[in-house]
Protein backbone atom coordinates (compact mmCIF):
# COMPACT_ATOMS: atom_id res chain seq x y z
CA UNK A 1 0.00 0.00 0.00
CA UNK A 2 1.47 3.68 -0.82
CA UNK A 3 1.66 6.23 1.36
CA UNK A 4 2.17 10.35 0.58
CA UNK A 5 5.25 11.81 2.46
CA UNK A 6 6.73 14.99 2.15
CA UNK A 7 9.80 16.59 3.67
CA UNK A 8 10.97 20.49 3.47
CA UNK A 9 11.91 23.43 4.85
CA UNK A 10 10.66 26.71 4.78
CA UNK A 11 11.08 30.52 5.91
CA UNK A 12 8.96 29.42 8.92
CA UNK A 13 11.84 26.92 10.13
CA UNK A 14 15.32 27.18 8.94
CA UNK A 15 17.10 31.05 7.44
CA UNK A 16 18.66 31.80 4.64
CA UNK A 17 21.72 30.07 5.02
CA UNK A 18 20.03 26.34 5.39
CA UNK A 19 17.94 27.37 2.89
CA UNK A 20 20.47 28.31 0.43
CA UNK A 21 22.43 24.62 0.88
CA UNK A 22 18.98 22.95 -0.18
CA UNK A 23 18.37 24.88 -3.07
CA UNK A 24 17.44 23.17 -6.60
CA UNK A 25 17.45 24.75 -10.13
CA UNK A 26 15.10 23.19 -12.31
CA UNK A 27 17.41 20.73 -13.78
CA UNK A 28 18.76 19.72 -11.11
CA UNK A 29 15.49 19.46 -8.98
CA UNK A 30 14.95 16.41 -11.54
CA UNK A 31 17.76 14.28 -11.31
CA UNK A 32 17.16 14.85 -7.77
CA UNK A 33 13.84 13.29 -8.59
CA UNK A 34 15.23 10.46 -10.37
CA UNK A 35 17.67 9.49 -7.47
CA UNK A 36 15.08 9.37 -5.60
CA UNK A 37 12.68 6.89 -7.36
CA UNK A 38 15.74 4.62 -8.11
CA UNK A 39 15.35 4.07 -4.38
CA UNK A 40 13.36 1.02 -2.80
CA UNK A 41 11.23 2.65 -1.10
CA UNK A 42 10.33 5.95 -3.36
CA UNK A 43 8.04 5.36 -5.69
CA UNK A 44 6.81 8.76 -7.19
CA UNK A 45 8.84 12.30 -6.74
CA UNK A 46 8.03 16.15 -7.45
CA UNK A 47 10.70 18.35 -6.21
CA UNK A 48 9.61 21.97 -5.22
CA UNK A 49 12.76 24.54 -4.54
CA UNK A 50 11.44 28.22 -4.31
CA UNK A 51 13.82 31.05 -2.38
CA UNK A 52 11.82 30.53 0.34
CA UNK A 53 11.54 26.76 0.62
CA UNK A 54 12.34 23.35 -0.70
CA UNK A 55 9.92 20.45 -0.68
CA UNK A 56 10.00 17.40 -1.78
CA UNK A 57 6.40 15.10 -2.31
CA UNK A 58 6.80 11.42 -2.16
CA UNK A 59 4.90 8.14 -2.81
CA UNK A 60 6.06 5.73 -1.11
CA UNK A 61 6.14 1.88 0.07
CA UNK A 62 7.69 1.78 4.02
CA UNK A 63 7.20 6.13 5.30
CA UNK A 64 9.90 5.72 8.19
CA UNK A 65 12.00 3.72 5.90
CA UNK A 66 11.96 6.68 3.10
CA UNK A 67 11.77 9.42 5.07
CA UNK A 68 15.30 8.37 6.60
CA UNK A 69 17.18 7.41 3.20
CA UNK A 70 15.61 11.10 1.70
CA UNK A 71 16.75 12.70 4.91
CA UNK A 72 20.29 11.13 4.12
CA UNK A 73 20.31 12.44 0.51
CA UNK A 74 19.04 15.96 1.62
CA UNK A 75 21.82 16.10 4.10
CA UNK A 76 24.71 15.10 2.57
CA UNK A 77 23.31 17.63 -0.47
CA UNK A 78 23.54 20.33 2.62
CA UNK A 79 26.66 19.65 3.78
CA UNK A 80 25.17 18.62 7.34
CA UNK A 81 24.60 15.53 9.39
CA UNK A 82 21.31 14.07 9.47
CA UNK A 83 20.52 14.48 12.93
CA UNK A 84 20.82 18.59 12.14
CA UNK A 85 18.98 18.71 9.24
CA UNK A 86 15.92 16.50 11.27
CA UNK A 87 15.74 19.48 13.74
CA UNK A 88 14.98 22.07 10.96
CA UNK A 89 12.83 20.31 8.24
CA UNK A 90 8.63 19.05 8.70
CA UNK A 91 7.88 15.29 7.53
CA UNK A 92 3.96 15.33 7.10
CA UNK A 93 2.37 12.08 5.87
CA UNK A 94 -0.56 11.37 3.82
CA UNK A 95 -3.24 14.02 4.06
CA UNK A 96 -1.27 16.16 6.23
CA UNK A 97 1.03 16.29 3.20
CA UNK A 98 -1.65 17.16 1.09
CA UNK A 99 -2.78 19.94 3.36
CA UNK A 100 0.78 21.51 3.04
CA UNK A 101 0.88 21.57 -0.63
CA UNK A 102 -2.31 22.74 -0.89
CA UNK A 103 -1.72 25.85 1.71
CA UNK A 104 1.78 25.88 -0.37
CA UNK A 105 0.12 26.43 -3.37
CA UNK A 106 -3.04 28.82 -1.96
CA UNK A 107 0.05 31.25 -0.73
CA UNK A 108 -0.37 30.51 2.52
CA UNK A 109 2.93 29.27 3.55
CA UNK A 110 4.32 31.87 1.72
CA UNK A 111 6.30 34.97 3.28
CA UNK A 112 4.46 37.37 1.40
CA UNK A 113 1.14 35.82 2.25
CA UNK A 114 -1.09 35.56 -1.30
CA UNK A 115 1.75 35.78 -3.48
CA UNK A 116 0.54 34.73 -6.89
CA UNK A 117 3.70 33.14 -7.90
CA UNK A 118 3.80 30.24 -5.92
CA UNK A 119 1.50 28.63 -7.83
CA UNK A 120 3.03 28.72 -11.35
CA UNK A 121 6.59 27.71 -9.75
CA UNK A 122 4.61 24.57 -8.24
CA UNK A 123 2.99 23.78 -11.66
CA UNK A 124 6.60 24.18 -13.35
CA UNK A 125 7.99 21.18 -10.35
CA UNK A 126 5.73 18.80 -11.28
CA UNK A 127 5.88 19.85 -14.95
CA UNK A 128 9.32 18.81 -14.67
CA UNK A 129 9.10 15.77 -12.51
CA UNK A 130 6.84 14.26 -15.20
CA UNK A 131 9.28 14.70 -18.15
CA UNK A 132 12.24 13.21 -15.86
CA UNK A 133 9.39 10.11 -15.71
CA UNK A 134 9.65 10.37 -11.56
CA UNK A 135 5.91 10.72 -11.12
CA UNK A 136 2.46 8.24 -11.34
CA UNK A 137 -1.03 8.48 -10.69
CA UNK A 138 -1.01 9.02 -7.11
CA UNK A 139 1.45 12.14 -7.00
CA UNK A 140 -0.15 13.75 -10.70
CA UNK A 141 -3.51 13.42 -8.89
CA UNK A 142 -2.64 15.30 -5.72
CA UNK A 143 -0.87 18.43 -8.02
CA UNK A 144 -3.38 18.84 -10.36
CA UNK A 145 -5.83 18.61 -6.82
CA UNK A 146 -3.36 21.27 -4.85
CA UNK A 147 -3.48 23.38 -8.14
CA UNK A 148 -7.56 23.57 -8.00
CA UNK A 149 -7.19 24.68 -4.51
CA UNK A 150 -5.00 27.81 -5.62
CA UNK A 151 -7.22 28.77 -7.99
CA UNK A 152 -10.22 28.31 -5.89
CA UNK A 153 -8.65 30.62 -3.36
CA UNK A 154 -7.38 33.33 -5.62
CA UNK A 155 -10.82 33.42 -7.32
CA UNK A 156 -13.37 33.23 -4.42
CA UNK A 157 -11.26 35.15 -1.65
CA UNK A 158 -9.35 38.73 -1.52
CA UNK A 159 -6.46 36.95 -0.39
CA UNK A 160 -4.43 38.11 -3.46
CA UNK A 161 -5.42 41.78 -2.96
CA UNK A 162 -3.19 44.37 -0.90
CA UNK A 163 -3.05 48.49 -0.05
CA UNK A 164 1.00 48.18 -1.33
CA UNK A 165 2.03 51.46 -2.65
CA UNK A 166 3.79 49.17 -5.66
CA UNK A 167 0.19 46.90 -6.15
CA UNK A 168 -0.06 43.41 -6.33
CA UNK A 169 1.97 41.99 -3.30
CA UNK A 170 5.21 39.92 -3.62
CA UNK A 171 8.81 39.09 -2.70
CA UNK A 172 10.19 41.76 -5.38
CA UNK A 173 7.44 44.24 -4.70
CA UNK A 174 8.34 44.01 -1.37
CA UNK A 175 12.24 44.46 -1.73
CA UNK A 176 10.93 47.68 -3.77
CA UNK A 177 9.00 48.85 -0.79
CA UNK A 178 11.88 48.32 1.23
CA UNK A 179 13.59 50.86 -1.03
CA UNK A 180 11.36 53.12 -1.39
CA UNK A 181 11.21 53.03 2.84
CA UNK A 182 15.20 53.63 2.96
CA UNK A 183 15.69 55.96 0.18
CA UNK A 184 12.66 57.70 0.38
CA UNK A 185 12.06 57.94 -3.31
CA UNK A 186 13.22 56.16 -6.40
CA UNK A 187 13.35 58.81 -9.40
CA UNK A 188 16.67 59.26 -10.95
CA UNK A 189 18.05 56.97 -8.83
CA UNK A 190 20.10 54.32 -10.12
CA UNK A 191 19.40 50.84 -10.21
CA UNK A 192 21.22 47.57 -10.82
CA UNK A 193 18.77 44.53 -11.50
CA UNK A 194 21.11 41.41 -11.63
CA UNK A 195 19.48 38.48 -13.52
CA UNK A 196 16.93 38.39 -16.17
CA UNK A 197 14.69 35.70 -14.99
CA UNK A 198 10.74 35.94 -13.60
CA UNK A 199 11.43 37.58 -10.56
CA UNK A 200 13.97 40.28 -12.33
CA UNK A 201 11.29 40.72 -14.26
CA UNK A 202 8.28 41.53 -11.80
CA UNK A 203 11.34 43.55 -10.13
CA UNK A 204 11.22 45.99 -13.11
CA UNK A 205 7.77 46.31 -13.27
CA UNK A 206 7.53 47.40 -9.66
CA UNK A 207 10.29 49.51 -10.24
CA UNK A 208 9.15 50.97 -13.46
CA UNK A 209 5.99 52.52 -11.67
CA UNK A 210 8.61 54.46 -9.29
CA UNK A 211 9.60 55.86 -12.42
CA UNK A 212 13.66 54.43 -11.51
CA UNK A 213 15.70 53.48 -14.55
CA UNK A 214 17.20 50.05 -14.42
CA UNK A 215 20.36 48.32 -15.47
CA UNK A 216 20.43 44.45 -16.49
CA UNK A 217 23.56 42.46 -15.61
CA UNK A 218 22.72 39.39 -17.03
CA UNK A 219 25.29 37.02 -19.37
CA UNK A 220 22.81 34.28 -19.33
CA UNK A 221 19.65 34.39 -20.83
CA UNK A 222 20.93 37.83 -22.93
CA UNK A 223 18.21 38.20 -25.16
CA UNK A 224 15.45 38.35 -22.82
CA UNK A 225 17.69 40.73 -20.36
CA UNK A 226 17.19 42.96 -23.98
CA UNK A 227 13.93 42.37 -24.13
CA UNK A 228 12.83 43.21 -20.85
CA UNK A 229 15.31 46.36 -21.05
CA UNK A 230 13.45 47.85 -23.81
CA UNK A 231 9.56 47.01 -22.42
CA UNK A 232 10.97 48.65 -18.78
CA UNK A 233 13.34 51.62 -20.65
CA UNK A 234 16.64 49.78 -19.62
CA UNK A 235 19.57 49.11 -20.68
CA UNK A 236 21.49 45.80 -20.15
CA UNK A 237 25.10 44.82 -20.12
CA UNK A 238 27.40 41.51 -19.31
CA UNK A 239 28.56 40.44 -16.36
CA UNK A 240 31.79 41.81 -16.70
CA UNK A 241 30.74 45.19 -16.73
CA UNK A 242 29.24 44.84 -13.14
CA UNK A 243 32.30 46.62 -11.14
CA UNK A 244 31.49 49.80 -13.63
CA UNK A 245 27.87 49.65 -12.42
CA UNK A 246 28.40 49.14 -8.88
CA UNK A 247 30.43 52.70 -9.09
CA UNK A 248 27.66 54.41 -9.89
CA UNK A 249 24.64 52.47 -8.75
CA UNK A 250 22.07 53.22 -5.67
CA UNK A 251 20.80 49.96 -5.84
CA UNK A 252 21.44 46.75 -6.60
CA UNK A 253 18.80 44.46 -6.85
CA UNK A 254 19.69 40.35 -6.92
CA UNK A 255 17.55 37.55 -8.06
CA UNK A 256 20.01 35.47 -10.11
CA UNK A 257 20.06 31.54 -9.85
CA UNK A 258 23.41 31.19 -9.71
CA UNK A 259 24.49 28.54 -7.25
CA UNK A 260 27.95 30.90 -6.10
CA UNK A 261 28.09 34.85 -4.85
CA UNK A 262 28.16 37.17 -8.08
CA UNK A 263 28.84 40.37 -5.64
CA UNK A 264 32.07 38.96 -3.20
CA UNK A 265 33.82 41.53 -0.17
CA UNK A 266 37.11 42.07 -1.17
CA UNK A 267 35.69 43.22 -4.74
CA UNK A 268 32.98 45.51 -3.33
CA UNK A 269 35.23 47.17 -0.71
CA UNK A 270 37.28 47.86 -3.68
CA UNK A 271 34.31 49.42 -5.61
CA UNK A 272 33.74 51.54 -2.48
CA UNK A 273 36.96 52.77 -1.69
CA UNK A 274 37.04 54.06 -5.24
CA UNK A 275 33.41 55.52 -5.14
CA UNK A 276 34.91 57.55 -1.84
CA UNK A 277 37.60 58.73 -3.68
CA UNK A 278 35.19 60.04 -6.48
CA UNK A 279 32.76 61.96 -4.10
CA UNK A 280 34.32 61.58 -0.77
CA UNK A 281 32.53 60.87 1.57
CA UNK A 282 31.17 57.91 -0.76
CA UNK A 283 27.63 57.94 -1.85
CA UNK A 284 25.86 55.08 0.20
CA UNK A 285 24.62 51.83 -1.51
CA UNK A 286 21.93 49.85 -0.89
CA UNK A 287 21.63 45.80 -1.90
CA UNK A 288 18.53 44.37 -1.83
CA UNK A 289 19.16 40.18 -2.59
CA UNK A 290 16.52 38.11 -2.73
CA UNK A 291 18.17 34.93 -4.28
CA UNK A 292 18.49 31.72 -2.61
CA UNK A 293 21.38 30.46 -2.67
CA UNK A 294 22.19 34.36 -2.33
CA UNK A 295 24.37 36.23 -4.90
CA UNK A 296 26.02 38.77 -2.78
CA UNK A 297 28.37 37.82 0.16
CA UNK A 298 27.30 38.36 3.64
CA UNK A 299 30.36 40.55 4.57
CA UNK A 300 29.24 43.04 1.98
CA UNK A 301 27.01 44.25 4.96
CA UNK A 302 29.91 45.27 6.78
CA UNK A 303 31.44 47.87 4.58
CA UNK A 304 31.32 51.18 5.35
CA UNK A 305 28.44 52.59 3.53
CA UNK A 306 26.70 49.69 2.43
CA UNK A 307 23.47 48.31 3.49
CA UNK A 308 22.65 44.94 2.67
CA UNK A 309 18.86 43.22 3.08
CA UNK A 310 18.60 39.07 2.31
CA UNK A 311 14.97 37.45 1.77
CA UNK A 312 14.66 37.06 5.46
CA UNK A 313 14.82 40.55 5.72
CA UNK A 314 12.33 41.55 4.03
CA UNK A 315 9.45 40.58 6.63
CA UNK A 316 9.39 43.44 8.54
CA UNK A 317 7.88 44.77 5.31
CA UNK A 318 5.91 42.09 4.31
CA UNK A 319 3.82 42.69 7.60
CA UNK A 320 2.81 46.23 6.74
CA UNK A 321 1.14 44.85 3.41
CA UNK A 322 -0.40 42.19 4.79
CA UNK A 323 -3.36 43.51 7.14
CA UNK A 324 -5.64 43.56 4.08
CA UNK A 325 -5.30 40.15 3.97
CA UNK A 326 -5.58 38.79 7.18
CA UNK A 327 -9.73 38.71 7.03
CA UNK A 328 -9.11 36.59 3.92
CA UNK A 329 -6.88 33.38 5.63
CA UNK A 330 -10.07 31.96 7.39
CA UNK A 331 -12.14 31.50 4.35
CA UNK A 332 -9.21 30.15 2.17
CA UNK A 333 -8.06 27.91 4.79
CA UNK A 334 -11.98 26.58 4.75
CA UNK A 335 -11.33 26.06 0.89
CA UNK A 336 -8.15 24.16 1.89
CA UNK A 337 -10.03 21.93 4.08
CA UNK A 338 -12.94 21.08 1.74
CA UNK A 339 -10.63 20.09 -0.93
CA UNK A 340 -8.85 17.98 1.49
CA UNK A 341 -11.92 15.94 2.20
CA UNK A 342 -12.32 15.53 -1.71
CA UNK A 343 -8.74 14.26 -1.57
CA UNK A 344 -9.13 12.04 1.05
CA UNK A 345 -11.77 10.47 -0.13
CA UNK A 346 -10.24 9.45 -3.17
CA UNK A 347 -7.20 8.84 -1.19
CA UNK A 348 -9.63 6.13 0.81
CA UNK A 349 -11.37 4.43 -2.63
CA UNK A 350 -7.91 3.92 -3.79
CA UNK A 351 -7.05 2.29 -0.79
CA UNK A 352 -10.22 -0.12 -0.84
CA UNK A 353 -9.76 -0.99 -4.67
CA UNK A 354 -6.98 -4.02 -3.72
CA UNK A 355 -9.52 -5.20 -1.14
CA UNK A 356 -12.24 -4.64 -3.10
CA UNK A 357 -10.77 -6.64 -6.57
CA UNK A 358 -9.38 -9.06 -3.79
CA UNK A 359 -12.90 -9.95 -2.10
CA UNK A 360 -14.38 -9.95 -5.64
CA UNK A 361 -11.70 -12.90 -6.86
CA UNK A 362 -12.34 -15.15 -3.59
CA UNK A 363 -15.75 -14.67 -4.11
CA UNK A 364 -15.11 -15.71 -7.64
CA UNK A 365 -13.06 -18.89 -6.37
CA UNK A 366 -15.62 -20.00 -3.96
CA UNK A 367 -18.06 -20.52 -7.17
CA UNK A 368 -15.61 -22.05 -9.23
CA UNK A 369 -15.38 -24.43 -5.98
CA UNK A 370 -18.86 -25.12 -5.53
CA UNK A 371 -19.37 -25.59 -8.96
CA UNK A 372 -16.53 -28.03 -9.27
CA UNK A 373 -17.42 -29.97 -6.36
CA UNK A 374 -20.85 -30.37 -7.26
CA UNK A 375 -19.89 -31.65 -11.07
CA UNK A 376 -20.90 -35.10 -10.85
CA UNK A 377 -24.03 -34.41 -9.26
CA UNK A 378 -26.39 -33.19 -11.86
CA UNK A 379 -26.72 -36.49 -14.44
CA UNK A 380 -30.51 -35.41 -15.42
CA UNK A 381 -29.55 -31.74 -15.95
CA UNK A 382 -29.29 -30.55 -19.47
CA UNK A 383 -26.43 -28.01 -20.64
CA UNK A 384 -28.93 -24.95 -20.40
CA UNK A 385 -29.72 -26.15 -16.52
CA UNK A 386 -26.26 -26.55 -15.58
CA UNK A 387 -25.57 -22.70 -16.97
CA UNK A 388 -28.88 -21.60 -15.30
CA UNK A 389 -27.26 -23.25 -12.10
CA UNK A 390 -23.98 -21.06 -12.85
CA UNK A 391 -25.35 -17.89 -13.69
CA UNK A 392 -27.83 -17.97 -10.41
CA UNK A 393 -24.66 -18.76 -8.19
CA UNK A 394 -22.53 -15.79 -9.74
CA UNK A 395 -25.49 -13.72 -9.38
CA UNK A 396 -25.83 -14.52 -5.58
CA UNK A 397 -22.59 -14.00 -4.81
CA UNK A 398 -22.05 -10.82 -7.04
CA UNK A 399 -25.37 -9.30 -4.40
CA UNK A 400 -24.13 -10.63 -1.26
CA UNK A 401 -20.74 -8.81 -1.84
CA UNK A 402 -22.52 -5.61 -3.61
CA UNK A 403 -23.37 -3.94 -0.52
CA UNK A 404 -19.48 -4.31 1.07
CA UNK A 405 -18.05 -3.29 -1.88
CA UNK A 406 -20.39 0.24 -1.63
CA UNK A 407 -19.52 0.36 1.63
CA UNK A 408 -15.93 0.05 1.18
CA UNK A 409 -15.35 2.39 -1.48
CA UNK A 410 -16.96 4.97 1.13
CA UNK A 411 -15.73 4.70 4.29
CA UNK A 412 -13.86 7.69 5.81
CA UNK A 413 -10.71 8.71 6.04
CA UNK A 414 -10.81 7.80 9.96
CA UNK A 415 -12.42 4.35 9.82
CA UNK A 416 -10.77 3.16 6.50
CA UNK A 417 -7.49 1.59 7.24
CA UNK A 418 -9.04 -0.37 10.34
CA UNK A 419 -11.93 -1.27 8.70
CA UNK A 420 -10.05 -2.59 5.46
CA UNK A 421 -7.79 -4.13 7.73
CA UNK A 422 -10.91 -6.31 9.30
CA UNK A 423 -12.38 -7.08 6.15
CA UNK A 424 -9.14 -8.80 5.03
CA UNK A 425 -8.86 -10.42 8.26
CA UNK A 426 -12.48 -11.86 8.11
CA UNK A 427 -12.20 -13.23 4.57
CA UNK A 428 -8.97 -14.60 4.76
CA UNK A 429 -7.69 -12.32 1.89
CA UNK A 430 -4.09 -13.02 3.20
CA UNK A 431 -1.74 -15.56 1.49
CA UNK A 432 0.57 -15.34 5.05
CA UNK A 433 -0.21 -15.44 8.55
CA UNK A 434 -1.64 -12.02 9.29
CA UNK A 435 1.30 -11.67 11.61
CA UNK A 436 3.43 -11.50 9.33
CA UNK A 437 1.62 -8.86 6.63
CA UNK A 438 2.36 -5.34 5.84
CA UNK A 439 0.08 -4.05 8.23
CA UNK A 440 -0.26 -0.48 9.51
CA UNK A 441 0.55 -1.01 13.32
CA UNK A 442 -1.79 -0.46 16.07
CA UNK A 443 0.11 2.70 17.54
CA UNK A 444 -0.06 4.41 14.11
CA UNK A 445 -3.05 3.15 13.95
CA UNK A 446 -4.21 5.11 17.26
CA UNK A 447 -1.40 8.36 16.08
CA UNK A 448 -3.89 8.79 12.56
CA UNK A 449 -7.22 8.37 15.26
CA UNK A 450 -6.08 10.88 17.25
CA UNK A 451 -4.92 12.84 14.42
CA UNK A 452 -8.48 12.62 13.09
CA UNK A 453 -10.13 13.88 16.52
CA UNK A 454 -7.82 16.85 16.47
CA UNK A 455 -8.89 18.10 13.45
CA UNK A 456 -12.04 17.51 14.51
CA UNK A 457 -11.88 19.69 17.68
Amino acid sequence: MSELLALGISHKTAPVALRERLAFTEAEASEFARQLTASAEVREAVVISTCNRTEVYLVVGDPVQAEGDVLGLLARRAGIRPTELAQEIYSPRNCDAARQLYRVTAGLESMIVGEAEIQGQVRRAHEAAMRAGCTGALSNRLFAAALTTGKRVRTETGIGAGRSSIGRVSVPSVAVDLALSVLGGLEERHVVILGAGETSELTARALADQGAGTIFVANRHADRALSLAQRFGGSVVGLDGLPDQLLHADIVLSSTSSPHPIVGHEELELVMRQRGERSPPARPLLLIDIAVPRDIDAGCGELEGVSLYDIDDLQAVVARNLDTRASEVPRAQEIVEEEIHRFARWLGQLDALPTVSALREHGNTLVEQVLAENAGRWESASPRDLARVEAITRALMSRLLHEPTIRLRSLSEARGHASLELVRELFGLRDEPAEEQDRIPPAQLAEVHDLQRRRKG
